[in-house]
């Protein structure tokens, strides 16, 4: 197999069809987080991040931007935001990307892309950073110990 440009020896090289949809972000929430279950019981918590650039112009003028992230968490990670996040808490999300579309009482199609959150990472929390994952991280990021109830069988 040829190795492409700068691609490590033995690695498959990435083909035209792959694709990578992740994004990181760290800011501060809005307001507070909104928790809703679905039909089937399943939890789902929404939540806003700004996050702020600061920069200067060509006529060295500073300027910040704003920008505003909104963030979906399900199931325990939903439980998880809910129950420990607060508007003004900084904190960091990660995530894809996922753009969904709706048709408006008004007859008028609406969109809105969102963060679907795999990780999120408490960061004000006394000084200490907390963690919260669907890769089933502890609720408050410590050790990872396990215990007995959480062992499904």
């Amino acid at each position: 197999m040829d190795n492409q440009p700068n691609q490590p020896a033995g690695k498959e090289s990435f083909r035209t069809s792959s694709s990578l949809n992740k994004i990181m972000i760290i800011g501060f929430l809005g307001a507070d987080p909104e928790m809703r279950f679905t039909p089937s019981g399943n939890p789902v918590t929404t939540f806003r991040v700004a996050t702020n650039r600061v920069y200067n112009t060509p006529d060295g003028e500073r300027k910040e931007e704003t920008e505003w992230f909104s963030v979906v968490a399900w199931s325990r990670l939903a439980e998880n935001c809910n129950q420990y996040l607060t508007k003004g808490q900084r904190v960091y999300a990660e995530g894809r990307l996922h753009t969904r579309t709706w048709d408006g009482q008004d007859g008028q199609k609406h969109s809105r892309t969102e963060i679907i959150a795999s990780n999120v990472v408490f960061l004000d929390k006394r000084g200490t950073a907390a963690a919260a994952s669907t890769e089933e991280k502890s609720e408050e990021g410590e050790s990872g110990d396990i215990e007995p109830q959480d062992i499904p069988f």
